[in-house]
This record gives C-alpha cells, sequence and structure tokens, in this order.
C-alpha cells in the first residue's frame, strides 16, 4: 500500500513525521512518498521534493514561486495518474494543498486533510474546497469537528498532532545546565519558523527586550532560530536595532527551541502552532503578529474570530462573538486572555515589554497565569492524535479490521483484543 503526503510547512513536516511513524508501526509494508521536509524523510518517506523550502506567506510571497508551484502541482498530478497512490494525506499549507486535493479527486483518489487550516477563522467560504475535494477532515481542534459537518464536510476530531511532539521531545540537559549556570533571570524570544515572520517581528521583540532590559537589568535574553540562515539574519537584526537595544545580553541559538522554552520564565513569541508548546510548557507568553498595513486592513474584513492565538481560542467560551476587534489590554475582560496578543502594523514594543515586567515582578500575577494554563492543559492536552488519524486512515482503506464487540454474554469481563491486526492482503 503506497500514501502521498504533501506538507509544506516545518510543522507540517513534524506533523507529517509523526502521522508516518504510527501508520508504518500499524503497517510495516507501507510506501510513503510525496512532498514533506527533513523530518517526514527520517521518519521513512520517499521525498519527491522538500516543499518546506517553499514555506511562504500571503499572496505576494507565493506569487514570487508561482512556477514552482505549478511544476510540482503537475508532477504530483503525473503521479497519480501512472502510480495511483491508495490515498493522499494533506496537511495545512492550503494554498498548494487545495490543487494537490483536486488532483487526487480528480483521479479518485481517497483525500485526508491532517491539521486542517483554520478555515473558521478567515474567509470560511473555502471550505466549500474541502467539501468537494477532501473525504475526511481529520481536526485538531475540539469545536472544528461540529464546524466542518455543519457545512457539509465528513470530519473527525483526532486531536491536535502539536502535543504529540511535545510530549516525545527529550531535552539536551547538557545545554540546559550550561544556560543555568549564567545566571539572571531567562527571556525567551521566539520569531517563527518562516523567514518572512523573522523579518516582519524579531526587530520589535528587540525592541521591547531593550524597554525589559532597562526596567530589569538582570534578565537575560536568547532567541530561538529554526535553522542557521536565519540565525544569521536575527544577528544582523539585532545589530541593525537602535543603540539601547544593540548591547543586550542576548544570543542567537540554532535548533534549541524546547530548551529555551523550558528554562524560560517568560516569552515573547509570534503567533502560530509554537503557542502550543507555550501553553504546555505553561509559559507565560505575550504574542505578536506584525503585518503590513494593507494585510491588516484585509484581516480586519475577512477575520471571524477574535483571538489570532490558539491557546486564547481553546479559553474562549465563544469561538465566535459578536465584537472580534483586536485584543485590547484595556478592554474589560482582558484578564480572562490567557497569551496577550497584538495582530498588528504598528509598533507594540512598549506593549510588549509591559506584560513581561508585570510577570517578572508580580509573582502573585505570574502564579495566577500558570495555574490557568495547568488546568487548561488538563483538559485539552491530550496526545495521541497521530495514532489514532493513522487507525482511522488505515481502517477505511481496508488495512485494518475493525474492533470486534464485545460479546453481550461477558458482561464486563476483561476480553484481549489485539490493537493491530496482521494487514489484510490486497
Amino acid at each position: 500500500m503506497k500514501i502521498f503526503f504533501s506538507a509544506g510547512e516545518p510543522s507540517g513536516d513534524l506533523h507529517g513525521a509523526n502521522l508516518i511513524r504510527q501508520l508504518r508501526q500499524r503497517y510495516p509494508g507501507l510506501e510513503c512518498v510525496g512532498y514533506g521536509g527533513p523530518q517526514m524523510a527520517s521518519a521513512g518517506c520517499e521525498l519527491h521534493t522538500d516543499l518546506t523550502r517553499l514555506a511562504v506567506m500571503w499572496l505576494a510571497g507565493a506569487l514570487a514561486h508561482l512556477n514552482e508551484f505549478w511544476a510540482l502541482v503537475s508532477r504530483a498530478n503525473r503521479y497519480f495518474a501512472h502510480d495511483r497512490p491508495d490515498a493522499v494525506v494533506l496537511i495545512d499549507y492550503p494554498g498548494f494543498n487545495w490543487w494537490i486535493a483536486r488532483r487526487a479527486h480528480a483521479h479518485g483518489i481517497p483525500v485526508y486533510y491532517f491539521a486542517p487550516p483554520q478555515l473558521w477563522a478567515w474567509a470560511s467560504w473555502r471550505v466549500r474546497k474541502m467539501r468537494r475535494y477532501v473525504d475526511r477532515v481529520l481536526c485538531s481542534l475540539p469545536f472544528e469537528e461540529s464546524w466542518f459537518r455543519e457545512r457539509g464536510c465528513n470530519a473527525t476530531f483526532v486531536g491536535h498532532p502539536y502535543f504529540d511532539e511535545v510530549r516525545r521531545q527529550q531535552l539536551d540537559q547538557e545545554f540546559v545546565d550550561q544556560q543555568r549556570a549564567k545566571g539572571g533571570r531567562l527571556v525567551t524570544i521566539l520569531p517563527g519558523s518562516r523567514t518572512q515572520e523573522v523579518v516582519r517581528n524579531l526587530k520589535w521583540f528587540v525592541e521591547a527586550a531593550a524597554r525589559i532590559h532597562a526596567a530589569l537589568p538582570n534578565v537575560r535574553f536568547a532567541v530561538a532560530s529554526f535553522k542557521p540562515r536565519q540565525a544569521q539574519l536575527a544577528r544582523e537584526i539585532i545589530g541593525a536595532a537602535q543603540p539601547s537595544a544593540r548591547s543586550l545580553p542576548i544570543e542567537v541559538h540554532v535548533r534549541r527551541t524546547p530548551e529555551l522554552i523550558h528554562l524560560a520564565e517568560c516569552c515573547l513569541a509570534v503567533s502560530g502552532s509554537v503557542s502550543l508548546e507555550l501553553f504546555y510548557q505553561q509559559k507565560p507568553t505575550v504574542i505578536l503578529y506584525h503585518i503590513s498595513r494593507a494585510a491588516d486592513w484585509v484581516q480586519r474584513r475577512m477575520r471571524k474570530v477574535k483571538y489570532i492565538t490558539l491557546v486564547n481560542l481553546l479559553s474562549s467560551d465563544e469561538l465566535f462573538p459578536e465584537d472580534i476587534s483586536s485584543y485590547d489590554p484595556d478592554q474589560p475582560g482582558h484578564e480572562s486572555v490567557l497569551f496577550p496578543e497584538y495582530l498588528t502594523c504598528e509598533d507594540k514594543s512598549l506593549q510588549l515589554a509591559r506584560h513581561v515586567v508585570e510577570w517578572l515582578t508580580d509573582a502573585g500575577k505570574r502564579q495566577t497565569l500558570v495555574a490557568k494554563l495547568a488546568d487548561l492543559k488538563q483538559r485539552v492536552a491530550h496526545g495521541g492524535a497521530s495514532a489514532t488519524a493513522a487507525e482511522l486512515i488505515l481502517r477505511e482503506l481496508g488495512q485494518l479490521r475493525p474492533p470486534v464487540p464485545r460479546p453481550h454474554f461477558l458482561g464486563t469481563a476483561d476480553l484481549q483484543i489485539p490493537r493491530t491486526p496482521e494487514p489484510v492482503c490486497r
């Protein structure tokens, strides 16, 4: 049996790798091919190309690589026609993956969407594509299943795959010990896994860090970079900052995100799936997503939810409130927002700094926030999304037998049934 994957984001690469491991654990002979990144390759996927190198944002970024995207869609279409996989699994990255879904659907190949795009938050009219081209949506968030089902999609909640990743992480203890030996209170900066995110957000984080350091000189900072090229870019942005920021006690590290989150007392981060890791580790965090004025105009008219941060959406009592204006710390009820967030085209470095300084100087407020994060973690941060999705996919493809019902006469006696039956020969 063969499954074709398509993932274009670093986070999607992680989710794809975990899903592939779970699929192959249950069906050792499974052949995995397609588009992804190094994590999926290490899990046993034969990559036709590294799609994560094209992790772009907004329309302009997509247009700059349009010829490459069309070539990859055409290549996938030829593969579907001549090699015909048993299924196609898409992971986020909707702009490109809609075209992959369309071609797979045209060839009659079942399409699964794992970690689907947040259509309920932005331009919900795109759900028509999901309904038409995708056979099953494997939902990440509890409220997504009913939202998709109400709009005619075949949807199942499996859980968020990011929790699978954070649960399996192992820290480099030597690095952790070295950092602790330096002393001082650490604030970790997470400017994003995409280069465009680093360019747009890091300079404001550095400005906020300068304000924090002016108020609390014993605080030091660390930037978590996704890859070496972004680390070099981070150093250039820090070097080009205002004079007050150039002398900051700030380090840049590559591929040390789990360790730097673990070590931090507070964090400054972009919006994205990393917020789930920060939430899982119960780290007080302020979120920034800096965009252009044109993008700000567009989001104000297209956004359907009040918050852009997954943690705030998970903790919110109402997903689609009447008031969907951006977060304002001066509004009534702002205390219920776990991660203060700023989706903006303006300089919010002062506001970012105020939140961090408050958490570092008011132990009571910090502990109250940590307790709220712990409570939400207990309720929603369960692992197993990849395993659940793998079993569902294999069962629907006829490679796992349905669970045997307990005979009525056994009552409450235990019945031992193998969890992973032998594959059914085709």
